[in-house]
């Protein structure tokens, strides 16, 4: 799964995703966690667009917006098919900006939060969907990430990891056929990634500050 991630720097962002213009102004956060406002790239009109959602997808049909606590995540395997998710797969695909995410190894107690990244130090793109809700007497946009089996490197933290998807394949994922772009809901290879064991810090979505990302002795 995915419930904890990283975003700054966002000249790098703005550049790694060719943003066209902007609905939502990125701001360096260490600790973004599920239920605030993260952005989102969206293709509009041939146009990357950079929007705000919340963070937890609320299907069109909900009653209301407590369903979102358990929509963070979209399973690959299912994401076609399950009713919160389905709609949203067909037509409305986005990618997620990340600059590095956290996962905790569980085979140590406490449990030892790591943060993953890319090794050549560029974003990360996460695989996500979106949709709108309205309520009486308001609109939400949401979103969720997509996540997969863990590849061999991901697999010594946890079973499952967001799906990571590169740049050829953006266009693809946000605007192509629905039928097709499953091929991409694979794990990316572990070469591409590495990470290290950091303060606890970060089990607190109220702790903030480039801190939480310094290396620590596991």
């Amino acid at each position: 799964m995915c419930g904890r991630y990283v975003t700054r720097d966002q000249a790098a962002i703005e550049r790694y995703f060719n943003i066209s213009s902007h609905q939502f102004r990125l701001t360096d956060r260490y600790n973004v966690a599920p239920s605030t406002t993260v952005p989102v790239v969206r293709s509009i009109d041939g146009e990357r667009i950079m929007s705000g959602m919340h963070w937890g997808l609320i299907p069109s049909w909900a009653k209301d917006k407590k369903i979102a606590y358990k929509t963070i995540n979209a399973r690959a395997e299912t994401v076609a098919t399950k009713p919160a998710f389905r709609a949203a797969y067909k037509v409305r695909r986005c990618l997620i900006p990340v600059s590095g995410f956290y996962e905790w190894k569980r085979d140590v107690e406490p449990k030892q939060p790591h943060f993953i990244h890319k090794r050549d130090g560029s974003p990360l793109a996460f695989a996500g969907l979106w949709e709108t809700w309205k309520g009486a007497d308001e609109t939400v946009e949401s979103c969720t990430i997509v996540t997969t089996e863990a590849n061999e490197m991901m697999a010594e933290l946890h079973s499952r990891m967001p799906v990571i998807l590169d740049p050829p394949d953006f266009d693809w994922w946000m605007t192509g056929k629905a039928e097709e772009v499953g091929q991409l809901l694979a794990p990316c290879p572990s070469e591409n990634l590495e990470d290290y064991p950091i303060s606890r810090r970060v089990n607190n979505p109220r702790n903030e500050g480039q801190e939480i990302v310094e290396p620590v002795d596991s």
